[in-house]
């Protein structure tokens, strides 16, 4: 079954990515091990993951299979360290003290950390994220920084404004060029997302069925 998801997710992605840029993540939250294996089977190798705990067992699982891990969670400054060590990719740097922590305890043998950072692009006061005029002096932060590299943006738009965040977002892209990803569109709006320059896509429930 999740095999035959996945294949229905990649479909629906390639309808409409006429530049082949975009990378399918699947969110394995909450789910099983032995799921995400089934994933891994038919060629699936990025997952984005939200709760550490739970994350570090599966890395652990899996380990050896060549697989790209995403952290996409909410971070406390407590859990910079194992996220550092463990996660090619955060999704949810949303301030500049988490993004230096991540810095500092990068481990030096391994690669540049990716990092995305967050943005309440709708000004919800319930959701984390960097506001919009607080991008530019964040970014010029960012340059300072030797063991991460800023990559882009991601967001988590009000489903009721998707369209209109979505083509915001695009717009705060432009003033970038030398940023080149953009995390965006989730199971019900992937298609949204990606007519809008979404590069990476998080797909959860339409590959691993509902959360319990």
């Amino acid at each position: 079954m999740i095999a035959d998801n996945l294949k229905k997710v990649q479909s629906r992605i390639d309808a409409v990515d006429i530049k082949n840029q975009v990378t399918l993540i699947a969110v394995s939250k909450t789910k099983p091990a032995s799921d995400l294996q089934q994933a891994i089977d038919v060629g699936q190798r990025h997952f984005g993951e939200n709760y550490l705990q739970e994350a570090l067992e599966k890395i652990q699982a899996l380990k050896g299979q060549n697989l790209i891990w995403h952290f996409i969670g909410p971070i406390q400054s407590n859990k910079t360290k194992q996220i550092a060590q463990n996660f090619s990719w955060v999704h949810s740097v949303d301030r500049l003290k988490i993004a230096k922590r991540l810095n500092d305890q990068r481990p030096e043998n391994l690669e540049k950390l990716n990092v995305l950072l967050q943005v309440n692009i709708d000004d919800e006061p319930t959701k984390s994220g960097a506001k919009v005029d607080e991008i530019d002096e964040l970014v010029t932060h960012f340059e300072n920084f030797q063991n991460i590299s800023l990559r882009g943006f991601m967001c988590i738009p009000n489903p009721n404004n998707g369209e209109q965040s979505f083509k915001k977002m695009a717009q705060i892209m432009q003033k970038y060029p030398n940023l080149d990803v953009l995390s965006m569109g989730m199971s019900a709006d992937l298609e949204l997302a990606i007519e809008n320059g979404a590069t990476f896509v998080r797909i959860g429930s339409d590959i691993f069925g509902k959360r319990a």
